[in-house]
C-alpha cells in the first residue's frame, strides 16, 4: 500500500487556485484508474483502489495546506507505512509555471504544506513531485491562492498530466527511474556554424 498526497485547501474557495495543484493531479489519478476519493479518514478525502498494480490510497488533506502533515501522519500510522512510501504532489513557486521536478528527499524550500508533513513525519525522506507555478510579481500569498489565467491553463493542464504520469511511474518502476524521465531539462538549441 503507497499514499500519494497531493496538497491543498477544502473548499469552494480555493478550487481551481494554484495552491490545489496537488489535489487537482490526486483528482487526475482518481479519474484515470477510477478511484472515488470521497471517503472522510482522519482529517482526508481518501479513495482507495490501484495504481498499476500498487495498492494505493490517494489522499486530499482536509486540513487546510499549513496543518497537512496532521492528517498525513495519522493515515501513515493507520495504515503501518513507512515515510518513503508516501508521495506528496504539491505547487512550487520556485520552478517555472508548467514545470515539474520529482525528488526523493529534501527539504521544504518554504511550502507550508510540505513543511508540515516534513514536521509530522519528522524526516526529509519523503518522495515527492513539485509541480511549478512560476513565481509571482507581487505578494506570493495572494498569488497562490489565485486561479490561473486563461492563458496559464493550457500549461497547467500538461504540467498536471505529466505530474500523475510521475506519481504512476513512481509507483510502478521506483523514484530514480521517475527522476531520470522527469527531471531532464529541455535540450538547449545548438547554433549553426
Amino acid at each position: 500500500m503507497r499514499l500519494v498526497v497531493g496538497l491543498g485547501n477544502p473548499g469552494r474557495r480555493y478550487r481551481g487556485t494554484r495552491h490545489n495543484v496537488g489535489w487537482e493531479v490526486v483528482d487526475r489519478l482518481g479519474a484515470r484508474w477510477d478511484v472515488e476519493i470521497s471517503r472522510e479518514e482522519g482529517e482526508a478525502l481518501v479513495g482507495r483502489g490501484e495504481i498499476g498494480g500498487v495498492g494505493v490510497l490517494l489522499v486530499k488533506p482536509l486540513t487546510y495546506m499549513n496543518r497537512s502533515g496532521e492528517a498525513v501522519r495519522w493515515l501513515m500510522h493507520r495504515y503501518g507505512l513507512r515515510p518513503q512510501e508516501i508521495v506528496v504532489v504539491y505547487d512550487d513557486v520556485d520552478l517555472p509555471m508548467g514545470s515539474i521536478r520529482v525528488r526523493a528527499r529534501g527539504g521544504a524550500g518554504g511550502h507550508h504544506g510540505m513543511a508540515s508533513v516534513l514536521e509530522a513525519l519528522g524526516t526529509q525522506e519523503i518522495p515527492r513531485v513539485r509541480v511549478g507555478i512560476g513565481r509571482p510579481r507581487g505578494d506570493a500569498a495572494e498569488y497562490v491562492l489565485s486561479r490561473f489565467a486563461p492563458g496559464e491553463r493550457p500549461a497547467m493542464e500538461e504540467a498536471m498530466e505529466r505530474a500523475a504520469d510521475a506519481v504512476e511511474t513512481i509507483l510502478r518502476e521506483g523514484i530514480e527511474v521517475a527522476m531520470n524521465r522527469y527531471n531532464r531539462r529541455a535540450p538547449v538549441p545548438q547554433e549553426r556554424v
